[in-house]
């Protein structure tokens, strides 16, 4: 896959005009893709929605409620771009971001114009200076957008408003307090479209990192009402994190054995790699008991520049145990070079955990 920065390359940014044209008539498509490509290849993704931003305020001309009545005209002439192209919505990213930058002192138009908009491409970062700055407005447009009949602007309802939003501005009010949160969500906890509900999932997921036992009584109360597989879905992936850090509420509410009996035996295929290598374990687990279900999970402890180490969980396996039946699990961890995360040569540590618990690690070096 390109590079994300490339989902506002040239092609994209002529794209983007091309179809802001269609009801800008007097905008110069040339003059803007010239100017606004002038220095796009020298920015990162970020820097070049906020860079697009500009040129947009430049060359769109009026108020900004004469310029909302034609952006709200831009999704049935907006061509969307090769269908192939995972990165093909982020053209229209500037645009909607646009209309939290220039409508913020007019947001009862705004609003309605991110709702329009937000299935060209999701306008949950735009909605975030909204809610900052008119909460009380904002909080009652995100409890109508729950119940809109587009999926896309119920997701907006949801995604808009999670707590730690990645790439978006942190939304330090509702990490205090996630009540007008959970008042959205409680709208959409089983909602029939699986996009809605994985940003339900999301959205609860920020918030136990704060309130746990919040979530975890707001999950137990949704089981309760038996609103079917939707709702369950949601409760299993909003309490992923809580799982992988062993709270010990939420295994019983998931359905697995809150006081199992199963022991794990950890072993590795070998103790020395070399950076872009990978390292095969295997985890044999068993039990004296019938009916054993756990979930299991497997821990790299990183080397860091400073010399410490720093823990990251991974999912490895749910699974479900008798006696005389072990399990036998076999894995390979990459240390593959990522952008997200750089490898330093040292001494590191592979744990394996069961609920949330650790019940073995073993040492092992990796060379540079």
């Amino acid at each position: 896959m390109k590079p994300m920065k490339e989902g506002l390359d040239r092609a994209a940014i002529q794209r983007m005009a091309n179809n802001l044209a269609q009801v800008f008539n007097e905008l110069n498509v040339d003059t803007f893709v010239d100017e606004a490509c002038s220095q796009i290849e020298a920015l990162e993704l970020k820097q070049r929605v906020d860079f697009l931003i500009e040129r947009l305020q430049t060359h769109l001309e009026g108020t900004f409620p004469e310029i909302a009545k034609r952006l709200v005209q831009l999704p049935p002439v907006w061509d969307r771009g090769d269908e192939n192209d995972a990165l093909r919505g982020f053209a229209a990213w500037p645009v909607i971001d646009y209309v939290a930058v220039a409508g913020l002192d007019h947001p009862d138009i705004a609003l309605d114009v991110l709702e329009k908009l937000t299935s060209l491409f999701s306008a949950e970062f735009a909605v975030r200076p909204f809610i900052q700055k008119h909460p009380e407005l904002t909080n009652a447009k995100l409890q109508d957008w729950s119940e809109h009949e587009d999926l896309h602007v119920r997701r907006l309802a949801s995604e808009g408003c999670r707590p730690r939003l990645p790439w978006g501005i942190r939304l330090n009010e509702f990490i205090n307090d996630p009540a007008p949160v959970l008042a959205v969500l409680e709208r959409l906890n089983n909602d029939p479209d699986l996009y809605v509900r994985r940003s339900v999932a999301n959205n609860l997921n920020d918030i136990s990192k704060d309130h746990p036992d919040l979530v975890i009584q707001t999950c137990q109360r949704w089981l309760e009402l038996n609103q079917g597989a939707e709702t369950a879905w949601i409760v299993k992936q909003a309490l992923r994190t809580l799982v992988k850090q062993g709270h010990p509420d939420v295994f019983a509410l998931l359905g697995y054995s809150a006081n199992h009996q199963v022991q794990a035996q950890l072993s590795l295929n070998q103790k020395e790699l070399s950076i872009g290598e990978s390292l095969p374990f295997t985890v044999l687990l068993e039990t004296e008991q019938d009916e054993q279900s756990v979930v299991v999970d497997y821990v790299v402890h990183h080397q860091k520049a400073n010399g410490k180490t720093a823990p990251k969980v991974f999912k490895l396996k749910s699974v479900t145990l008798n006696s005389g039946n072990p399990q036998r699990i076999e894995k390979s961890h990459s240390f593959k070079p990522v952008t997200t995360r750089k490898y330093y040569p040292g001494e590191h540590i592979l744990a394996v955990q069961i609920n949330g618990v650790e019940v073995g690690r073993e040492v092992f070096w990796l060379r540079g």
